[in-house]
């Protein structure tokens, strides 16, 4: 049952980081106007099980005023609100206390706060410790998103376990991650990923939307355009047996995905995301609706 609406509210992003999956940076496009949210926003209000409203991208920080009327707005409408950010903007934590004090006062109900190697690895001054610092001065509900870098751990051999090596760190490998991260990992073979271990294919429990109507169920993977069909009917009429790539991951995985579609592929993959992220690559000219933007694939829209 969906509960949750995540507005990636701009892929627009001042890092450019190996493990984003949305190959968000400081030159991607697509940010939301005011009247774009209030439109999703409705639709959420039909839809009776929404129940959150997060505020991500990108960089949601970038466009400030934007994203503090959007949670207003939210919340007027009986939402709880979230916000994940890189924090860039805590130059101290003095600072980031003039950011924040604007949502103590809108009663957020959750902010998360990228604290990783990836956005500031040894950084003297880490700016998501400063914001961290800042939000729990102001008694904020904050916490935070921490993906390590990929490591291999060893199976206990005694416990006589089998199969698959264990990849650590928590990085999905869909995006500038599958480019940029997969290389020297151990692989599996293609055949043996068969299923979805993220997303839930027949109820999803939330979608991502982007500025441009595009609503995800997985990053990449759209289920409809909310600028062409209103979000609630969308939702209402989603039937994942007659989508073109969520029905044969509902029955098989990635692997079902390639054998339906016939796609061209390697022998072996790091993971199921590492999979389906390469398939639907080779399926994006077949599948433009389903797909998209292609931005998210790494190809220029232009």
């Amino acid at each position: 049952m969906l509960s949750g609406i995540h507005f990636l509210l701009t892929y627009n992003c001042p890092f450019e980081c190996d493990h984003c999956f949305l190959f968000c940076g400081p030159r991607a496009e697509g940010t939301f106007t005011l009247r774009q949210m209030e439109q999703v926003l409705d639709e959420a209000v039909k839809i009776k099980s929404v129940k959150w409203i997060y505020f991500e991208g990108g960089e949601p920080f970038l466009y400030y005023p934007l994203m503090l009327e959007g949670i207003r707005r939210a919340r007027k409408r009986g939402f709880k609100t979230g916000i994940v950010t890189n924090a860039y903007w805590a130059t101290s934590s003095e600072d980031a206390a003039v950011w924040l004090q604007p949502l103590k006062e809108l009663a957020i109900d959750d902010l998360s706060i990228s604290d990783d190697d990836f956005h500031y690895s040894e950084q003297h001054n880490n700016l998501a410790k400063n914001a961290l610092a800042a939000a729990k001065k102001l008694d904020l509900p904050v916490g935070a998103i921490c993906i390590d870098k990929p490591s291999v751990r060893k199976r206990n051999l005694l416990s006589g376990a089998k199969g698959r090596p264990i990849i650590g760190g928590g990085v999905r490998f869909r995006g500038r991650a599958a480019e940029k991260l997969t290389a020297d990992l151990p692989k599996t073979k293609w055949e043996k990923l068969t299923e979805c271990p993220d997303e839930n294919m027949a109820d999803p429990g939330r979608v991502h939307i982007d500025a441009y109507g595009n609503v995800h169920l997985c990053q990449g993977l759209c289920i409809g355009n909310c600028w062409k069909t209103p979000l609630s009917e969308i939702i209402a009429k989603y039937d994942p047996s007659r989508h073109p790539i969520c029905g044969p991951l509902l029955k098989g995985g990635p692997a079902a995905l390639v054998k339906q579609h016939g796609t061209q592929h390697e022998n072996s993959y790091v993971d199921e995301c590492h999979l389906c992220y390469h398939t639907r690559q080779k399926l994006l000219e077949s599948f433009p609706d389903c797909l998209c933007p292609q931005q998210v694939y790494g190809v220029s829209e232009q």
